[in-house]
């Protein structure tokens, strides 16, 4: 197979797009994708569906597919380390779900979506071990999903507000995307919050980290919470972008040389509430 500087040049320039999940748009209020590509087709380029084959996809998903329009397939139910979880059960449902979205690539949160065996509606996520032990686990599963869908697969840096190990959350997918040979889906929102977590400056790391690889950009609202003492950013997908996440943006933009595709994730919001949302993200995104 060819190597990633090779076959980046074959994946679509989706541009910006929106995120879902199953029954995302019955909660109230929530946004409609299919009226934000209506009435902003730059906004509403492509749909991000989140998936869990247990569930299947949704009335949207399904309609926003049988119209042709773009997608890629996000992951909700997958530990990229764990060889037992691409199991042939599994893997034959996101086959189908493959054949029926036609997504652009695989995605997802490389991190634990479950602990010990897999159930409907675990929806853990915990932030993978950040030691260069763990590198060689999570690259092998990307490899193995990559050749048995024939899609690129994207690991993303997922949230968290406890991380183990001695590497910098980049300084890990930087190692992982060198072993497994990938693109990444580098999530803003959610490395500001490992960022501020740690007492980081937002740009702590970049300088090393390997931009070239990234082809799908995620941004999201966060809101600073506190329980007993302890101060954290919740990654809630709302409208409130915080500044370090646009730090991150202007910093990276000129280096992200094989971007195809960002993310607005906002799904929990009506149009006229994410509408300035996108206006501020396209003009950030302007050359």
């Amino acid at each position: 197979m060819a190597g990633f500087a090779e076959r980046v040049k074959a994946l679509p320039r989706l541009g910006i797009g929106v995120s879902t999940e199953y029954g995302a748009r019955t909660a109230p209020g929530a946004l409609d994708p299919a009226a934000l590509r209506a009435a902003h087709p730059r906004w509403g380029a492509f749909l991000e569906v989140g998936v869990e084959v247990a569930k299947g996809l949704d009335a949207d998903a399904l309609a926003w597919a049988a119209r042709g329009w773009p997608t890629t397939y996000h992951f909700l139910d997958v530990n990229l380390d764990e060889p037992e979880d691409l199991d042939p059960r599994w893997l034959s449902k996101v086959r189908a779900i493959i054949d029926v979205l036609r997504p652009a690539w695989l995605c997802g949160d490389a991190g634990l979506w479950h602990f010990g065996g897999r159930e409907r509606g675990h929806m853990l996520l915990l932030p993978p071990i950040l030691t260069g032990a763990a590198v060689p686990g999570m690259a092998a599963g990307i490899r193995a999903l990559r050749e048995v869908t024939g899609r690129e697969v994207l690991p993303e840096n997922p949230p968290g507000v406890a991380f183990v190990g001695d590497l910098h959350l980049l300084d890990f997918f930087a190692r992982v995307a060198d072993e497994a040979d990938t693109g990444l889906l580098l999530d803003l929102s959610h490395l500001a919050i490992y960022q501020h977590l740690h007492g980081h400056d937002a740009l702590t790391a970049l300088d090393g980290f390997p931009a070239e690889r990234v082809v799908e950009v995620h941004v999201a609202g966060g809101i600073e919470k506190e329980q007993g003492g302890f101060r954290w950013i919740e990654d809630e997908h709302g409208t409130a972008v915080r500044p370090e996440v646009w730090r991150i943006l202007e910093a990276l933009l000129p280096r992200m040389t094989n971007l195809r595709a960002v993310v607005l994730e906002c799904e929990r919001n009506a149009l006229a509430e994410v509408a300035p949302l996108y206006a501020d993200l396209e003009r950030r995104l302007a050359p």
